[in-house]
């Protein structure tokens, strides 16, 4: 498999384990909301080690990122491959690609703001990066596109890494100070994650 097929892999994989944990999290909300409190907490546990599950392979992704840009050598592959099982081009875009704009956004927005103000700029930011399979809606949920589910999953791994504060008010996103200092660093770096992965 070439570098960038197990990319894609890897991104199919978590957009996998997000549709599932988005069905738990609908299904805990449904079942509060009936009054139903175990079936509730069984689905917020169910949710909590999925994206536990999910932290590992985005580390592992991120491992192979490194390991790939190293420029491994790889075997010749013979000119005859089978298309047989070859993954779709055109998926969406990588949750990394999510993590300058969303923290550029708050910075721009005062340090914090509501999630649909956070969003409308980055769409504005990203505008041309974002693919065709980015605006389509998610299957879970047919009156949300892809990008901006892509988007609140890297919202929770920038407050998992302490670049967003965890204790906002609820709707509410903000950069810690973190967040600011990674911002500025990366101003005239250029992060891996930001990097096409061809």
């Amino acid at each position: 498999m070439e570098t960038n097929e197990v990319h894609v892999a890897f991104e199919i994989l978590l957009e996998e384990i997000e549709t599932v944990a988005n069905a738990f999290n609908d299904a805990g909300a449904e079942a509060f909301r009936a009054g139903d409190y175990e079936r509730a907490r069984q689905a917020i546990e169910e949710a909590t080690r999925l994206a536990e599950f999910r932290e590992k392979v985005k580390a592992l992704q991120r491992e192979w990122a490194a390991f790939s840009a190293k420029g491994i050598k790889r075997a010749k592959r013979k000119a005859t491959r089978r298309a047989k099982g070859r993954l779709p081009r055109g998926l969406r875009t990588s949750e990394d690609a999510f993590r300058r704009p969303i923290l550029e956004a708050l910075v721009e927005l005062g340090g914090s703001a509501r999630i649909g103000e956070v969003l409308e700029r980055v769409e504005a930011k990203m505008k041309h990066v974002l693919n065709e399979y980015d605006w389509q809606p998610l299957p879970s949920e047919p009156n949300s596109v892809r990008w901006k589910n892509t988007a609140q999953w890297c919202r929770n791994t920038l407050v998992r890494e302490g670049l967003m504060k965890s204790d906002s008010p609820h709707g509410i996103w903000e950069i810690s100070e973190a967040g600011r200092k990674w911002l500025k660093n990366k101003s005239t770096a250029v992060w891996e994650g930001e990097i096409g992965y061809d």
